[in-house]
């Protein structure tokens, strides 16, 4: 595939991968394979991924921001506690073998499909921003910064799993949280694989573009109805991805 084809089809699944990861989560499991079968070794798809996951949380945040849902100091504090458990996952990531990582993901892509089955959707709460976090949800964001770090693929469901249920919030500050969490941990999480060689910058920016985009819109639809059938299409490409990654056809 030529540099302009391959950018028009990073642009285009980076803008579905960007609605997804704002509005509930799983994008990657789009972004990672697409740029594994545009050539990249999986070390390489896993760090160029990372550019536009950047770009795409900062896009979200701007937009969360003119939406007026924002909670800076809380979303700040609860990505300190992520960060050095991605920088380990990233470093661990970067000494993994391309063949093992692809097994990996493979199979990380078959449990969120599990995931997404047993997960309930989840409507508009009553607007109450939830309790304070405690040891335990930090804790909790420690450990999502280490998967976060490592594999990226499925982080969201993670994040919206402790966010909900740990501090009680509705689906937007989920939302709101994640993406800032996500921003924060990327950074330095992006700055392991780009020192070690392991981002492809032409084809991040080309995803970067389209995460953005998907990010930006995302955030503005993100309590609204539709979740299920977006999970429904979104396992259907996952089961495919998956068993292609683990070489059952």
């Amino acid at each position: 595939m030529g540099p302009v084809s391959s950018t028009l089809v990073l642009f285009l699944v980076g803008t579905v991968a960007g609605f997804l990861n704002v509005m509930a989560g799983g994008g990657s499991t789009l972004t990672l394979p697409a740029l594994i079968f545009l050539g990249l070794d999986a070390s390489a798809a896993n760090g160029t991924n990372r550019v536009a996951i950047f770009v795409q949380n900062a896009s979200a945040i701007t937009s969360f921001r003119r939406e007026n849902y924002h909670a800076f100091r809380t979303s700040l504090a609860l990505s300190l506690f992520a960060l050095p458990g991605a920088v380990a996952g990233a470093v661990f990531a970067v000494r993994v073998s391309g063949d093992l990582f692809e097994k990996i993901l493979g199979v990380v892509m078959i449990g969120v499909i599990v995931s997404m089955l047993l997960q309930k959707p989840r409507g508009r709460g009553d607007g109450d921003e939830g309790a304070e976090p405690g040891w335990l949800v930090y804790g909790s964001m420690l450990l999502v910064g280490l998967y976060g770090g490592f594999i990226q693929v499925g982080v969201g469901f993670l994040l919206m799993a402790a966010l909900h249920h740990l501090m009680r919030l509705n689906l937007t500050y989920v939302n709101m949280h994640k993406v800032f969490i996500v921003f924060v941990y990327t950074f330095p999480a992006l700055l392991v694989f780009a020192l070690t060689g392991n981002v492809n910058w032409r084809l991040g920016a080309s995803l970067a573009v389209g995460n953005a985009l998907g990010g930006w819109w995302a955030a503005k639809v993100t309590v609204r109805k539709g979740e299920r059938l977006i999970r429904a299409v979104l396992i259907g490409v996952i089961l495919l991805m998956s068993l292609k990654l683990l070489d059952v056809f």
